[in-house]
């Protein structure tokens, strides 16, 4: 009697033993992948919307609404970005908001968030000529230190766009709207073509 209790609690025992480690090998490979929700399709289109957002904003006739058209554009590109990666992510079953999704979350936000910052104090202050470049410097900061968990041409792509702020910053103000259509718009068509492409749309 003892013997066959004994033999009906070991293997319920095995089992959630086995669960117990199944889930920590879920978690480790999670914690060590790359994260490749990234949409390719999502950033073609946030490439569009930035080409036409440069045509616009190149003839508007006041700092207020130049900056207008990017402010726009630049909700439209987010919301059309991280509506790509939610669908990418949930097709292929993948944690947005954990191990390595989550960590290019929190590579991505800071460099957003102090980007939306200067904005304000820079407009604020008439120093409209500076936001080109630092638009691009600290959107390809944020897309490098994000993408170092993902996959390679996201990277590639933020110190692409680093590079462009760069000579934004340091070119003549009219510069600004045809780097931004070049590394905004053509800079993420071809990445997210790349994306799209190679890692599955």
């Amino acid at each position: 009697m003892a013997e066959a209790q004994r033999l009906r609690v070991e293997p319920s025992a095995i089992h959630a033993r086995a669960l117990d480690e199944l889930r920590f090998i879920r978690r480790t490979m999670e914690n060590a992948g790359s994260f490749t929700a990234v949409s390719g399709l999502a950033g073609v289109a946030m490439g569009l919307i930035a080409g036409i957002a440069a045509l616009l904003a190149s003839s508007r006739p006041t700092p207020g609404a130049w900056i207008s058209t990017w402010i726009v554009a630049a909700a439209l590109g987010f919301a059309v970005g991280t509506a790509g990666m939610i669908f990418k992510a949930k097709r292929a079953g993948v944690p947005l908001l954990r191990g390595p999704g989550l960590r290019f979350l929190l590579g991505l936000s800071p460099p957003l968030v102090v980007g939306a910052l200067l904005t304000l104090v820079l407009f604020q202050r008439g120093v409209t000529d500076l936001l080109p470049g630092t638009w691009l410097t600290l959107y390809g900061t944020g897309i490098v230190t994000g993408g170092a968990h993902s996959v390679r041409v996201v990277p590639v792509m933020g110190l692409g766009l680093m590079i462009l702020g760069a000579a934004a910053l340091l070119g003549p103000a009219g510069w600004g709207d045809t780097i931004l259509a070049l590394g905004l718009g053509g800079g993420q068509i071809v990445g997210g073509f790349v994306i799209a492409r190679r890692h599955g749309g």
